[in-house]
């Protein structure tokens, strides 16, 4: 069984409002985040964690068609805290999970598919790009001080796709040990344990500022 838990608990601090239900096409952008899920064979239960304002939406949602949404629960301060949240609601049966940011609402069918068939022989994948553009490190005045190679440089996206047992223990070790990790590749390599890569070729940018969703909108069919 492939459960995925959908992180929709930020506060929106830096786009000034709730981007989660911000239109994209006409639709709320996590809407449109659930429906890729909602559509994809390969994952079994959606469970979200989510703000309180957003509850009341999602509940219509799941009346309209989103099906797979098991449960929806609070979320914790703290992204990890969300995602730890998710994972004790879980159900027993589920053996991958898949860790999605509600903001990424271009994620599609079929990359969500692969990332959760290669979870099944490598135990710890992680949806990413690779790093295309020049990189260069400042100072704290803005000054560029050296430049940064970018081979073998790749940024991370969502989802991030494993074995539940890995997992789990990944974030009891966060807690336990006080840290702050801001995704779950980050957790599991505090264990030692190797994550890989699986290329997306499709546009999956993350909606955090206001041009985010101007820049999304031209992606969208």
């Amino acid at each position: 069984m492939t459960s995925a838990i959908i992180v929709a608990a930020g506060s929106s601090k830096r786009m000034g409002f709730n981007k989660l239900l911000a239109p994209l096409a006409g639709e709320p952008v996590l809407r449109r985040t659930l429906g890729a899920f909602q559509s994809c064979a390969a994952i079994d239960e959606i469970i979200v964690v989510a703000g309180e304002a957003l509850r009341m939406e999602i509940g219509v949602w799941r009346a309209g068609g989103l099906g797979k949404i098991v449960k929806v629960i609070p979320g914790g301060a703290e992204r990890h805290l969300s995602v730890h949240a998710g994972l004790l609601a879980l159900n027993p049966a589920c053996d991958i999970v898949a860790v999605h940011d509600g903001a990424r609402p271009l994620i599609s069918v079929n990359q969500i598919t692969r990332c959760v068939e290669a979870a099944k022989t490598q135990s710890a994948v992680a949806c990413a790009r690779p790093m295309t553009e020049t990189l260069k490190r400042c100072d704290s005045d803005g000054r560029i001080t050296e430049s940064i190679d970018r081979a073998n440089a790749w940024i991370m996206e969502t989802p991030q796709v494993f074995k539940r047992d890995l997992l789990v223990r990944a974030y009891e070790a966060v807690i336990r040990d006080r840290l702050m990790v801001t995704d779950e590749v980050s957790a599991v390599q505090h264990l030692g344990e190797p994550v890989f890569v699986i290329e997306n070729a499709e546009p999956n940018p993350k909606i955090t500022f206001p041009a985010d969703i101007v820049l999304a909108q031209r992606f969208v069919d």
